[in-house]
């Protein structure tokens, strides 16, 4: 790999707070906010609206979704042209 074009690879915590569910792993993606892990270090932490703790595929569970929110800004968006 050349030095200098990658951007930082490192660890990160990326929560689910649907379903109060979190994970550390690495990723080259970054966050201003941080959490306190259960190791006792500091990482950047990233909030997450779906993961595997809370898709429908996973458990099994439907979950609604607000759905008229983004209809309403779809229409506002394009005119509500018909």
């Amino acid at each position: 790999m050349r030095s200098g074009i990658h951007p930082p690879y490192g660890p990160v915590v990326f929560r689910d707070k649907a379903a109060d569910f979190a994970f550390l792993t690495r990723s080259t993606a970054t966050s201003e906010k941080t959490v306190l892990w259960e190791d006792g270090n500091t990482y950047p932490v990233i909030d997450v609206e779906v993961s595997s703790a809370s898709h429908p595929f996973y458990t099994g569970q439907q979950r609604v979704l607000d759905t008229a929110g983004r209809v309403e800004r779809f229409e506002r968006r394009y005119g509500g042209a018909r």
